[in-house]
């Protein structure tokens, strides 16, 4: 009994060691934060709505933090596959990665996938959130909402819809406004943002929900025809473009999108990127910038945002419940 306890005693002395050792190695880490490039990952392909956010504000945290950030594109499986490759990175801070709510609508629809986005990342802080904007190819004879509606439903079937891939926010989108709506439409899932604008913009698809700011050249160029947006009232910088709920009451659907880490990234690390992301998107030309193009700007805490992401996995979960999706 005697020599048990002194052995229990032993590995009780070892661990609280070993502990104390991670705690003073990773403020000394952070003390010296950052002294090499830092890589974020964008789980989508070039020219979607997180490539432009993380490219807009990568600049200006390089100047920030006195480091380069090197944007890495990983796109696949409607983020699934680069948000792996950052729950399986080294926790020191120098990978990072630009998450959306098609993350949440993933974790709350998917039966299964390779990471926990509760448990395998630490929140750092949301950027921005901007209402999806319905869109329209410039050959389907709509000019609002309401036409649109009458259009489709005349047409059942017929037109087809575009995304990022099953299962992504502008499929689930269009998904509730198709429930609400009481249309039909056919998915037709793209690799990225970037493609399925494309395919609108070439004919393939009549009908999309996409990021207003990444898609502008398109819209103010009549390459494709943006009727109305998703938030739940009027926006400052547009305030001539209705709100879908106008048409269809209770409609809302918007893209968020924000930083996390993996988890155990120490906190001091996160605190300060979070620091210098809340004096980025603070500035005044930024602000400028974003609320010109349809986005509300947001840099609140780590935990303000753990919070965020809790509620939209809920709330996508029980959605895709009642309309009977689920991705495999």
């Amino acid at each position: 009994m005697k020599r048990s306890s002194h052995s229990n005693h032993r590995k009780l002395i070892w661990r609280t060691a070993a502990a104390c050792l991670f705690i003073v190695t990773a403020a000394a880490g952070a003390q010296s934060y950052p002294d090499k490039p830092i890589r974020v990952i964008v789980p989508f392909t070039a020219g979607g709505g997180s490539d432009v956010i993380a490219r807009l504000l990568g600049p200006r945290l390089s100047e920030r933090l006195g480091k380069p950030m090197v944007i890495d594109n990983r796109a696949a499986a409607s983020g699934v596959v680069g948000t792996d490759v950052a729950a399986k990175s080294a926790p020191d801070g120098y990978t990072l990665l630009m998450i959306t709510s098609t993350h949440a609508v993933n974790a709350g629809l998917a039966t299964r996938l390779p990471y926990d986005l509760i448990k395998d990342f630490a929140a750092i802080s949301m950027v921005t959130s901007s209402p999806f904007g319905l869109m329209l190819q410039p050959s389907v004879p709509a000019l609002s909402t309401r036409e649109f509606i009458d259009y489709a439903r005349a047409n059942p079937g017929k037109l087809n819809f575009g995304s990022s891939g099953p299962g992504s926010s502008p499929h689930l989108a269009t998904e509730l406004f198709m429930s609400m709506a009481g249309i039909t439409m056919t998915h037709v899932p793209y690799k990225g943002v970037a493609q399925y604008v494309a395919a609108q913009v070439g004919g393939e698809i009549q009908f999309s929900f996409g990021n207003m700011f990444s898609t502008m050249g398109h819209w103010k160029s009549g390459r494709l025809r943006l009727i109305a947006h998703g938030g739940s009232k009027r926006l400052e910088a547009f305030p001539d473009l209705p709100a879908v709920a106008e048409t269809v009451p209770g409609f809302e659907a918007a893209i968020w999108y924000g930083y996390v880490a993996p988890a155990r990234t120490p906190r001091p690390i996160i605190d300060r990127l979070q620091r210098e992301i809340a004096g980025v998107v603070g500035s005044a030309p930024l602000q400028q910038l974003l609320v010109s193009q349809g986005n509300v700007p947001v840099a609140g805490t780590p935990e303000a945002f753990a919070e965020t992401i809790k509620t939209e996995v809920t709330r996508w979960g029980a959605l895709g419940k009642r309309l009977g999706i689920k991705l495999d």
